[in-house]
This record gives C-alpha cells, structure tokens and sequence, in this order.
C-alpha cells in the first residue's frame, strides 16, 4: 500500500490537526492529555482500581493518590476481578458432594457485594467497545488514561493468536466486523500503525478486502468516523417509524434490540453526520480500505460482505427494498416535511427510552448510539449528552487481561436468583453459617423489583413492567420474561422459610405473577422481552449479516420452564391466586415444551451453549408435569441424547459451534459448567442410575482448587445463534448447584 509511507509521517491518535483544532470541530480533541509518569507502562497498577457498587450500579475506578487507597481499601472480589492474589485460604479437601458445595460457598461467599448482589464481567461479544470508544473520540469526551491503557490492554490480549485480528466474539475467527472497528478502536487510543502488532491486524484485514467488505454496522460506525462515506451504508430511513401499526413491517414488532438498536441509527443515518476529516481519520482512510478514498465508488459497496461475516446473507426481497429506497424513495419521492416529522418522531422515542432507563438504555449497543443522537440534537452541554456520559461507564468491566465492555450494566438480578435457588437445592439455606448472605440477597432482590410504570407505556411499545424483575438492575428498568421468573423464585424460596424476613408483599409477588401471564404466546411458549409481536418472515429483512432469529421474539425452552417454575412454585405458596389461568398457562407451556423437543430428545439452547443448557432447563419443566424418565419416553430420550455424549472423563462440553449450525459438536475437553447443567438434567428426569452422574461430579470436585473456586473455562452463553457471551458465576451457581441435588437424591458418600 503506497498509502502508508505518507501514513507513517503523520500525526498519532491524540494529535488532530491543525485545522481542526482551530475550528474546534466536534472531536477536534479526544480528551487525553500526556501519559503520566505512573501510566507509562504496558499495565496500569491493579491495586488502585477499585468496584463501586451503588445499589447494584456497579463502576471501575482507578485511585490516583495514595491518600486515596487508604481511605478505600482493595476487597476481595476486587482482587479475584483482577486476578490478582485473594489471600483466601486453602479448605479442608473435599471428599463428598456437599463438601465440596460449601468450600465453594466458602470462596464465592467471600465475592457478595455490599448491596447483596454478585457481580461479574458480562463480556465476549468484540463488536461493543468499538461503538464507545468512536462515540467518546467523535463527541470529544475525555478518555481516562487508565481506561485507555487498559482497554488496549485487553484488545490485543483478545487477538486472535494467529493472525491478529478479532472475531465477533472473544472465541471466534478474524472477521471484518470485529478487525477493522477493533484496530480503529486502538488508534483512536493512540497505538501507532507500525506497531507489529497493528501491522498484523492490518494484513489479515487486507487479505479480507478491508473495511468495505465488513457488515452493516462496521460500516455504519465508520461512516460516523468519517472514514467511509454513507453511501456504502445499507439505508435505515427513520420513516419506517411513522408506519401505523397495523402494517406488518412495523418497528414495534420487531425484537426489542433489534428495534432499539435501529432507532438512534436511522436518526444518525438520516442526518448523514459524520465527523469532520481530520489527521487521524485521513490515515484510517489509508489504513482499513484497500484503494485510495478518492477512487471508490461508495454506491456499489453496500452489500459487499466477507464471507466471515455473512452469517444471515441478504435476502432478495431486501436487496430490492433497499434498490427502491436509494434510486427511488430519496431522491424523488421524500418529501422534506416527511423526513423532519419522521427525524423528530425518532428523537421523541430516544428521549423516551433514556428516560425509561435512566440513560442506562437497553444495552451497549443503543447507549452509545443514543449518546451520540444527544450530541447531534443538543450539543455537548445538553442535559441528555451530559447524563448519557456520566451513564457510560457502568458498561465498563476491568478485568486480569484489561478493560472491555460488558453485554449489559451487568447481571446482577440474574445471577444472584440463580444462587439462591442453588443454596435452597443443596439444603444450605437453612444453615445459620449462610443466612446472613442470603438475607443480603433477598434485600437485592426487593430492591430491584420495579415498581412503576414506563412513561407512555403503549406508545413507546413497550411491555408493562410494574412487579417484573430485570436481568440487570431496576435502573436499566426492563421486564425479561425468565429475569421475572427467576426474581420470583428466589423471592420465594427464600421467605418461605423460618426466620427470614418477609420482604417483598404479597401483593408484589402477585404483581411479578401479574406480568408472568402477559408474556405466553399463542404456542404456550415464552419469549424474553415481550411476546412475539411480528412473523418469522420478517426475518427476509433482516440486515444485521452477522446475526441470525434477530428480527422477531422467538419461543425459547429457557425461558418458558423459567415462567413455568415459577409459577408452579407461586401457586404452592397462593394456590387460590388467578387459578384457572396459571393452571392454564403451565399446560400450554409444557405443550410447547414437548413439542420442542426434538427427535434425538434433545433442545436447543438460544441464551447459552447450547444443548446441554436447554435441555437442564426443559427437562425440569417436564418434571413439573410430573413426567420422570421411570414414566416418560421424552425423558428417556432427553437422558440418551446426553448419555450418548459424555465423555471419557466423564464430563461433557460442547463448543458455542453447537449454535451457530444447531447440530452438537463436541467441545475438545469436558466443561464444568455444561457437566453441571447435565447432572441437573439427569436429576430432573429421576434417571434411575446414579453412576454416570457420579462421574460427572467426581470430574467436577476435581477441578475444584484448593480454596473452593473453580477457574473459568470455555465461554458459557450465546445470543443471536452467533455471538458467544460469558457468564463467570455460572461456575459456581450450576456446580453447587448439581452436587446439591445430587447429595439429597442420592445420598452424600464420598466421591473422591
């Protein structure tokens, strides 16, 4: 590339020119002054960062002066986050099933934050920090030096080893997507381009045809960089949002990330706003695109895509759509009232959602992406930008590797329902060792019910809320079907017991009910967010390329046993509470269920991976129906299909390819976490040998570590079939979970 001799002359990333700083351009300075002394190394020093937990908010911050590290000390959970020494002593060595539950109760214990929650990195997705860090440099907000530092740090931890790319997730191959924002990503932090490291990036992304070959959103956020033009950007006109609803198109009906994510882009896409060229982006122009700027026809590159990152190729209808769009809709057809109306209509639904959320906003996708449409609309001393940098950071997570950016604001809700239950499985909760920690969790719990409604409920679309638990936190403010269901249990479980308060009222745990039996579709089964409101054929329009099943809510194994349970639980507990419709709702579930299985006896896992995690979950529905391996063909056959696939070690695992072609394939070494989630599975059917769960767990107690912990393996969720997700505490949940069932099915003998 000639390009590169001039590229090499030129100014860093901090340096912008001359002309941009005199015109104080949007993005003119990015913030970061000269590297301190302290910050010039390749790491920053892991003692002075520290977690803040603000009732679930969870931030990283790095302490600048001693006096500083004095008055807050580095905890526990801080130092295993860092991977740096816990000082957590080495236990007595287990040698039964229950044993081996409490030492890692001993050590997980240990992790609680204040507020009662557990916290945890909710990473492996490559294409988020990128969205972020183009946002900050574009709005010209400061980027922390520590931040900085650390997340180049992580960045080249996660390239590929081969080749030097990136992925759309932390186990995935190089592909356009994830190299050419994750090494523009870099730049802007202020790696230089002839570093090896870069320059071998920058190789695989060429071999790859460069930018213009990556998907949709690649060249979204590079057209917002002002390195790509627009016109290689599949159109997203924000008319789509003035369609009645009544049309089958409708935004409203597509998956709520999907419509969430779309929204602050039509309203940037139809603004056309791009930052102006400046040094930096000049050389990114060199850098990620194979021929000079000036040559290209930027028309004709709208659908060119890599092969890596074609996984849900473009229909023809949608190719066509976007012909009409281009050559037709905008340049004869679009009237300019139509298209203010239509600009306006979408920033009243991007005020809506921040204020719906606290400007924490669905997920890390659309929070930069709104933060950015507030910079655009009011400047960078509006009230909605300013709010929307402070929010920010809860998705930063600060890790061993670095500093990378998490799938959410966290999984606090989650995680901690998925606990308790765990600790009522193994008999632990009644224990007076724990009950201080449970009760913590049950006061998380309470605190992130939500307990009012969203503004302008219907006419935002969104799903009613009021009594509904979150994934996150009552911030983030979103109902999630199994979320709910999972809050409600752990709720249960924990004040039906002796000596626990009685924290959440009768009348909230009826509110969660409340929401439970709005979520059921037609073919008794249950989505996440809301029930499905559109046709599959919507998906002919999907144009994300690198995901599948994003257009539409789906039926979901998980997530109906999830309302399933809870309700069947709910019902012990208030059996004359809405009978006939909870009755009603667990038969057509359990329906679904049955008829989701496939002819191999197995389920398909769409939120973790991949088999092994919907079967744990389907059988227990069919255990609430009161089928049992002794008694049903469906549970003989969901315990062959998994006896078929142990391993000789006698764990199983398979890899996050299962999801991507919906056919097992077998991971290269057995994994905790999925060797848990089977145990559990084998447990739900009552299948009538315990001999092969024995081994499981045997496997299990083997890898656990001296002091209880067990270290992470294999990435554990997925979404969207593609995109791998990591889930940390599941190797805790499902383990002590799964030698908990097991002591009380089976007896608590000596395994090892």
């Amino acid at each position: 590339m000639a390009q590169l001799a001039t590229m090499m002359d030129a100014n860093g990333a901090h340096k912008r020119g001359a002309k941009a700083e005199a015109a104080n351009e949007p993005g003119a300075k990015n913030g970061n002054g000269p590297v301190k002394d302290a910050m010039k190394g390749m790491k920053t020093d892991y003692s002075r960062w520290r977690l803040k937990n603000d009732r679930g908010l969870q931030t990283w911050h790095y302490l600048e002066t001693e006096e500083e590290v004095k008055a807050w000390p580095q905890s526990t959970a801080d130092k295993y986050f860092l991977g740096m020494d816990t000082g957590l002593p080495d236990l007595h060595p287990a040698k039964t099933p229950l044993e081996s539950a409490a030492n890692a109760l001993t050590f997980f214990s240990a992790l609680q934050q204040g507020p009662g929650n557990w916290a945890c990195e909710y990473g492996g997705p490559m294409f988020l920090l990128p969205g972020l860090i183009i946002t900050w440099y574009v709005t010209g907000t400061p980027i922390h030096e520590p931040h900085a530092i650390e997340i180049k740090n992580y960045l080249f931890a996660r390239a590929h080893p081969e080749d030097g790319g990136w992925g759309l997730h932390i186990e995935g191959n190089s592909s356009v997507f994830g190299t050419s924002l994750n090494y523009t990503t870099l730049r802007i932090l202020g790696v230089e381009p002839d570093d090896p490291r870069m320059i071998k990036a920058r190789n695989t992304l060429w071999k790859m045809g460069g930018a213009l070959n990556g998907p949709h959103w690649a060249k979204w956020w590079l057209s917002v960089l002002g390195v790509t033009s627009w016109d290689c950007v599949n159109p997203v006109p924000p008319e789509l949002w003035l369609f009645p609803d009544w049309v089958p198109i409708a935004p409203w009906r597509w998956w709520i990330h999907m419509r969430q994510v779309f929204l602050p882009m039509t309203y940037v896409y139809s603004k056309r706003w791009s930052l102006p060229l400046n040094d930096l982006t000049r050389q990114l122009r060199d850098e990620l695109l194979t021929e000079p700027y000036e040559t290209i026809n930027f028309d004709s590159r709208r659908n060119t895509i890599h092969p890596a990152d074609d996984y849900h190729p473009k229909t023809w209808i949608l190719r066509l759509l976007f012909w009409f769009i281009i050559n037709i809709w905008f340049p004869f057809l679009r009237p300019n009232w139509l298209k203010k109306r239509a600009e306006d209509w979408t920033w009243w639904l991007i005020e809506a959602e921040d204020e719906n959320t606290s400007f924490s906003n669905l997920g890390p996708v659309n929070g930069p992406m709104n933060t950015l449409c507030s910079y655009i609309h009011g400047g960078p001393d509006s009230y909605a930008f300013r709010e929307h940098v402070k929010t920010l950071p809860e998705f930063l997570w600060m890790k061993d590797e670095g500093m990378l950016m998490n799938g959410t604001n966290g999984v606090q809700v989650w995680d901690t329902s998925f606990f308790v239950q765990a600790m009522h499985d193994g008999g632990f909760s009644s224990d007076p060792k724990w009950k201080p920690m449970l009760i913590k969790a049950l006061e998380f719990l309470e605190d992130h019910q939500m307990d009012i409604e969203c503004r302008d409920l219907h006419k935002c679309y969104r799903q009613r809320r009021k009594g509904a638990w979150p994934f996150s936190t009552k911030k983030q403010g979103y109902t999630v079907s199994d979320c709910t269901s999972e809050g409600l249990k752990g709720a249960l479980t924990l004040q039906s017991l002796p000596g626990y308060p009685q924290l959440i009222s009768e009348d909230r745990l009826k509110e969660a009910v409340d929401v439970i039996l709005t979520m059921q579709n037609s073919s008794g089964g249950c989505a996440s967010y809301e029930p499905t409101r559109g046709p599959e054929a919507l998906e002919w329009l999907n144009a994300a390329e690198v995901f599948g099943r994003i257009m539409i809510e789906y039926d979901y194994p998980e997530c109906t046993t999830a309302c399933v349970t809870a309700l069947h639980m709910f019902q012990q507990h208030y059996p004359s509470y809405r009978t006939a419709e909870v009755q009603t709702f667990i038969a057509h579930a359990v329906d679904y269920i049955r008829a989701s299985q496939r002819p191999d006896g197995s389920w398909y896992g769409s939120w973790g991976i991949c088999f092994t995690y919907a079967g744990f979950f389907a059988t227990e529905s069919l255990a609430i129906a009161g089928e049992t391996h002794a008694n049903s063909e469906r549970m003989r056959r969901a315990c062959q299909f998994f006896l078929e696939r142990q391993m000789a070690d006698g764990g199983w695992g398979e890899t996050y390819r299962s999801c991507e072609t919906g056919i097992w394939h077998n991971h290269e070494s057995s994994q905790v976490v999925q060797t848990a989630w089977v145990v559990c599975a084998l447990l739900n059917a009552e299948f009538p040998d315990p001999e092969p769960m024995r081994r499981a767990l045997k496997l299990i107690m083997k890898r656990q570590r001296a002091n209880g912990e067990w270290k992470q393996e294999a990435i554990e969720g997925v979404f969207n079939k593609s995109c791998m997700i990591s889930y940390p505490n599941y190797k805790f949940i499902f383990p002590i979970k799964a030698l908990g069932m097991f002591a009380k099915r089976w007896g608590n003998d000596a395994l090892l």
